[in-house]
């Protein structure tokens, strides 16, 4: 794991886009390569967790002067895992959009309960993002 360096959200995903899209400016067909399960990303803490330590190794492997091709096999394989941790932080934070939106709709009525319970909803869906 890399210490002392900090990589921002947007460098994050265009490191991770960047990484996604080697395969196919490679040439590689996908009959021609591995394919791997990658780390499961059940919950969106375990999405989010993934998301940042596969993206540190994504970067890790970048950041050497030149990419062997065991190194593009090793950012092929970080791929499967970052693809699963995107596709569930999507869908999670796509029904945050939507609680975000209750909780938008009751702060406009005279319901302080129905606020509570909805923000408390938002607030518990929205923590493995801290």
């Amino acid at each position: 794991m890399m210490t002392g360096c900090t990589i921002s959200a947007t460098s994050r995903l265009a490191v991770t886009v960047f990484a996604i899209g080697l395969g196919g400016a490679l040439g590689v067909h996908a009959s021609e390569v591995d394919h791997y399960e990658g780390e499961p990303s059940e919950t969106l803490g375990q999405a989010v967790a993934n998301f940042t330590t596969y993206n540190a190794k994504l970067t890790e492997v970048l950041e050497r002067d030149s990419l062997s091709m065991a190194d593009i096999q090793e950012v092929h394989q970080y791929t499967y895992t970052l693809e699963r941790a995107l596709a569930k932080m999507q869908d999670d934070l796509g029904d945050l959009a939507v609680t975000l939106e209750e909780v938008h709709q009751a702060s406009e009525g005279e319901d302080a309960e129905a606020l509570r319970a909805v923000s408390q909803r938002y607030l518990e869906a929205a923590a493995p993002l801290e």
